[in-house]
């Protein structure tokens, strides 16, 4: 039988409009010393570490190396790093602990986007020959999809209004959300478009954060935490790189890491989906098949924080902590990457 591994603890920074006075360093050391704090251990006990960063966000290659001091690398560790989303840091340190190089992960992401323009710094994201040279921002990208969905009879805008208002109420009850509280659909539908059809609250704040989480496979997961959240499956696909071949009204490479990982062999009652934009939770509840007794984004979601690179290692997280808490019993973490839903990963978390 293969390992079973689990994430058994999760922390997070408050995203904030701007941390001008940190570096990713002293953003990172409170969150790191928060996750290990909870299972009693320190970083030289740490089978594996593994980090998912931008070097575009930064401005400066091998940002990533200097984020290590937050950590601590001497005595020297086995760390990894990964140019993406922090979901995907996890994933990798799933493998290794999966294959027996460890018994326990560190998994962290940072993302500070107030520096510059991340609408501009996403367009990097693209077909550098076809689409790059254009320099559609994500916004912009995100309203072409939006649009899609309207015009094929999926959604309206007084649904991305009511999916906003929703995600940003429930996000009153998370103090590490940056946006909280929404007013009625009706008073949002009034407010003039960023790119049409989508308003601002139908867009992701940009802000600065990080996430931590603590992975540990078979007995040592269960003496780390008392009720754990074991990883029953874990997939991520891809969607064609070139925006035109695709249909941005769907998302096969989401089905496909879904069934990969399991979603589809039981009921989940709790859905955390990195969906930036309104209409991206449309397309990704149609994708995963998710009915109206699933509770989706009971943390705000992305709408209401979304550190770039640690907004997707967030959704694994939250949905961990909702099964630590008991508030859940089977749920759905998913994270994105790229424009228009374009590289998407899925895991499915239980409580045994």
């Amino acid at each position: 039988m293969p390992r079973e591994v689990a994430i058994v603890a999760f922390a997070q920074a408050p995203t904030v409009r701007r941390s001008d006075q940190l570096s990713e360093v002293e953003l990172l050391m409170p969150v790191l010393h928060d996750v290990l704090g909870q299972v009693g251990l320190r970083a030289g006990e740490i089978g594996f570490t593994c980090s998912g960063s931008s070097d575009y966000l930064a401005g400066r290659a091998f940002s990533f190396t200097m984020a290590l001091d937050g950590v601590g690398a001497w005595p020297p560790i086995s760390e990894s790093h990964v140019e993406m989303d922090g979901a995907w840091a996890l994933y990798e340190a799933w493998v290794a602990l999966l294959t027996g190089q460890a018994d326990t992960a560190l998994v962290y992401a940072y993302g500070k986007s107030s520096p510059g323009s991340v609408r501009d710094v996403l367009t990097r994201q693209l077909d550098p020959y076809y689409v790059a040279p254009l320099w559609p921002d994500s916004v912009s990208l995100a309203a072409l999809q939006a649009q899609a969905l309207i015009d094929a009879g999926h959604t309206d805008e007084r649904e991305l209004a009511g999916i906003a208002a929703r995600s940003r109420t429930a996000a009153e009850a998370n103090p590490s959300a940056q946006l909280v509280g929404s007013a009625p659909p009706d008073v949002l539908l009034a407010e003039e478009y960023v790119v049409q059809p989508l308003r601002r609250h139908d867009c992701p704040p940009v802000g600065d954060g990080a996430a931590a989480v603590v992975l540990a496979a078979g007995d040592t997961a269960l003496d780390l935490c008392p009720r754990p959240a074991w990883i029953h499956g874990i997939d991520h696909r891809v969607e064609a790189h070139s925006l035109g071949v695709r249909d941005l009204t769907d998302s096969p490479s989401t089905r496909l890491a879904a069934e990969h990982a399991g979603l589809f062999e039981a009921p989940v009652d709790t859905a955390e989906l990195h969906a930036p934009f309104t209409s991206q939770e449309v397309v990704l509840r149609r994708a995963l098949g998710l009915d109206e007794e699933v509770a989706v984004n009971p943390s705000g979601g992305a709408l209401a924080a979304n550190p770039v690179m640690a907004a997707g290692l967030i959704r694994l997280g939250e949905a961990a902590a909702a099964v630590h808490r008991g508030e859940s019993q089977r749920a759905v973490a998913h994270a994105t990457s790229g424009p228009c839903l374009q590289q998407n990963l899925v895991a499915v978390l239980e409580a045994r």
